[in-house]
Formats: structure tokens, sequence, C-alpha cells
């Protein structure tokens, strides 16, 4: 449907039987996390940087609000409003998207505005332009130890499709629950025991 990589997807995974936001804090990287914090986050996971930098690409798809990337338009610090890292006519655009967004939190931008839709690697291409859309996304470039990756991305599609399926398949490996620690759901946004 979007294109992409084929991986196997293994069955019967067991979801926990708790889903709050609180047992997810601390286990997921943040947007305004240093790389080197990100890196340490994947490492704790049994993660490689290059696992790490394949598993971003993800972000090939989607979006994100307004909200987690705001500040580096209109207050990145006291005597520079907008991000430098950010390409200006990019800023400029997101400005104007996201003009109002603390009236409206629904506001939000696609992560790769080229081709948002669409699975492929220009994601880390427009890393290179400076069209980071969150700031962990920019740093992914910024960063000595994940730039190669982004760069052998950006130029080889195949590579990132191979380590991305990889990389995916070992993150569906992560963490399963066993016994009665979990469930197989038959809806996966609803625990077995809820019936609507």
């Amino acid at each position: 449907m979007v294109g992409g990589p084929f991986y196997t997807v293994n069955l019967g995974r067991k979801d926990s039987l708790v889903s709050t936001q609180s047992s997810v804090e601390g286990h997921m990287p943040l947007a305004n996390m240093t790389m080197d914090e990100i890196i340490k986050k994947f490492e704790s996971k049994n993660f490689t940087v290059q696992e790490l930098v394949a598993l971003t690409g993800a972000h090939t798809l989607g979006f994100a609000h307004c909200k987690e990337f705001a500040y580096r338009l209109f207050r990145y610090s006291k005597t520079v409003p907008t991000d430098p890292a950010y390409n200006p006519k990019y800023a400029e655009a997101l400005k104007k998207l996201c003009h109002n967004y603390e009236k409206d939190p629904a506001m939000s931008a696609f992560n790769d505005v080229m081709t948002p839709s669409k699975f492929d690697n220009l994601y880390y291409q427009n890393l290179e332009k400076g069209m980071g859309l969150l700031e962990s996304d920019n740093a992914l470039f910024q960063n000595p130890k994940t730039r190669p990756f982004v760069q052998l991305y950006a130029k080889n599609q195949t590579a990132f499709f191979n380590d991305f399926a990889r990389a995916i398949e070992k993150l569906s490996l992560n963490g399963v629950k066993t016994g009665n620690q979990g469930e197989v759901r038959r809806k996966c946004d609803a625990f077995n025991s809820i019936h609507i």
C-alpha cells in the first residue's frame, strides 16, 4: 500500500495486561533528547547505532503534533527564535502551518513532507537538507555516530529497506511476554476481558 520492505511478522505475541502511560515512560526515546541519550536508550535494549538509525526511518510515514516541535520554530533560545538547523524555507512553512498550535492542539505536520504517504528513503535525504521535523530527527544527521548511516540510507534505499526489515524483526522479539504476563488480543486495541 505504501511501499517499503517485506519482513516477517511473528504471530501470537502476547500484549501486556496493563496499559498505562506511566508504564511506557522511561522506555521510549523523546524527541528532545540528545542523540547520545537516544543511543544509550537503544543500547540498553540491545540495539546498535545502525539499527537505531534504520528504525528511525519509520519516520518516513506519519506525523507529529506541532506542540512537539514548536519550540524549535518560535522560542529556540533567547537570542535565536528559530532553530538554525532547520532549512529556512522549511521553517517558514512550518511556522505558517503551526501558527495556531496553542489554540488547536491537533495541528500537526508530516514527518516527511516530500513523500508523506510513501515508505522510502526521502526521510534521510530530507535530514541532509535541514528538513528534520523533530529535534531528534535533526540530531541523526548532526551526530558523528549516526551521520554515516543517514548518508548511507539517503543514497541507498535498498540498504535502508534491508536494515530496517532486520531491525524491525529484532524489535518485534524484544520484551516478549510469556505465560500469564500477557494475552494474545483478539482486537489489538482492547483487552480480551473488556467487552464493548
